[in-house]
């Protein structure tokens, strides 16, 4: 194992045993190589590495802490990440969303209170019949978060999020290149919340998997 590896993964084992918990300040420097048995150098590798990964916050003049671990926060370069896909590895971010997209939105049902769902009948009818596509893009990219956001699984809302960068770019090359693409995506949307209001979690994870498996299926053709 590298040297840097190594000191990563005594941080690590501090972090998960308890040692440090989330919002704590790793002691200075050279007191921390001293106790994992590092040197200075291979410590500064492993906080610059962990720091990229969200698990460390270094603030100059302050110190370094542990973040908060929130799962949104360590899966935010998943984002970064998908962003730079393109063609047939879009369509695989998407049938990775195909399978937990059903999922959120049937937790979603049992659990969404009656404001959120107020919120997503509200951001609908704002649209109209025939918004843009970019418009449409923007307002269903907010309408899933939503519903995961609904399920009350933050790791699942979180990587949900993270698949949201090619998803978006699917759905408007889905509105520019099918006549019937923003009318069929309203139409969905609103049976997906017609379930969900119904607490019909059966027919929120069918609709949920209709919806995004036409994404799919479009820019399949497409590309």
């Amino acid at each position: 194992m590298a040297v840097t590896d190594e000191a990563i993964q005594k941080i690590k084992g501090m972090i998960v045993s308890g040692a440090l918990r989330p919002g704590d300040r790793l002691p200075k420097e050279s007191e921390l190589a001293a106790e994992l048995g590092l040197s200075r150098n291979s410590l500064r590798e492993a906080v610059r590495a962990l720091s990229l990964l969200r698990i460390l916050d270094v603030r100059q003049g302050d110190g370094t802490y542990v973040t908060s671990l929130d799962p949104q926060l360590l899966l935010e370069p998943l984002t970064f990440v998908a962003d730079f896909h393109q063609d047939d590895t879009v369509l695989e971010f998407l049938a990775v969303r195909r399978i937990l997209e059903p999922a959120a939105t049937a937790m979603a049902a049992a659990r969404i209170g009656e404001a959120e769902l107020g919120a997503l009948v509200d951001q609908l009818d704002a649209l109209g019949p025939q918004p843009p596509v970019e418009e449409l893009a923007a307002a269903d990219l907010e309408f899933h978060r939503g519903i995961a956001k609904s399920s009350g699984n933050s790791v699942l809302y979180s990587l949900l999020d993270g698949l949201a960068g090619p998803a978006t770019l699917a759905r408007i090359w889905r509105g520019l290149t099918q006549k019937d693409a923003v009318s069929r995506t309203l139409h969905e949307h609103r049976a997906i919340l017609s379930a969900l209001r119904d607490r019909d979690a059966e027919a929120a994870r069918s609709w949920a998997t209709v919806h995004v498996a036409s994404v799919e299926q479009r820019l399949r053709s497409t590309l």
